[in-house]
């Protein structure tokens, strides 16, 4: 698999709800807004574009926001889709900015988002490659993920995203009870861009473990 492979893989990030969004800076609403869009247009010079815009704008929010979690993790989310969209060793510098933000985060507030940071890092380690090349690592991953699962158990991205990281790991069965787990986590009536693009991820990888595991 090549490095632009990987990093594709890596644009599918969070999306999180207007509810959770609560207590964020009312600026980042917008951003929000803006990545779902950015983040399913289809695949481009136009899209890589959009997100250097984008994050540009979050520089400003994170600016206005030094001490704000919330603003942390979306500036870490729309990075690690701008790499997403960069692909190749170009997007290294922007997963690393990435990781730092939603390392700080972390550091600054666990629970934030419904600990959308956990789940954000857990998939960046374990979508990027690993010593020499970056930081991947699949053992942070897990403990990562399942940090996410603690903080929102019943959520539609963590038990995605932790179905993805075992499906890779070659645990068909059970990623397939945390993807069911996914596929009932309640909608996001706001949030219907975002979800769509969720359920067909779901759709996805459902296939790919039903052919795995034969049924």
């Amino acid at each position: 698999m090549t490095l632009t492979q990987l990093f594709a893989g890596m644009a599918a990030t969070i999306a999180i709800s207007a509810s959770a969004l609560a207590a964020a800076p009312e600026a980042l609403l917008p951003l929000q807004e803006r990545w779902a869009t950015v983040n399913y247009q289809p695949e481009g010079k136009a899209r890589e574009q959009a997100f250097d815009a984008l994050l540009k704008e979050a520089d400003a929010v994170v600016k206005a926001h030094p001490d704000s979690a919330e603003a942390l993790i979306w500036h870490g989310i729309i990075a690690s889709s701008y790499a997403g969209a960069k692909g190749g060793l170009g997007a290294l510098p922007l997963a690393e900015r990435s990781r730092d933000d939603l390392e700080r985060a972390i550091a600054l507030d666990k629970t934030a988002l419904q600990g959308s940071a956990y789940t954000s890092l857990g998939v960046l380690y374990y979508k990027m490659p690993g010593w020499p090349i970056a930081f991947g690592d699949d053992d942070k991953a897990r403990q990562l993920l399942t940090s996410a699962l603690k903080i929102n158990p019943e959520g539609v991205d963590p038990n995605y995203f932790y179905a993805d990281f075992l499906a890779a790991e070659g645990d068909s069965r059970e990623a397939m009870r945390y993807l069911e787990k996914a596929k009932r986590a309640p909608a996001r009536p706001d949030r219907p861009l975002a979800d769509a693009g969720r359920r067909q991820d779901i759709a996805a990888l459902e296939e790919k473990l039903r052919k795995t595991l034969g049924h």
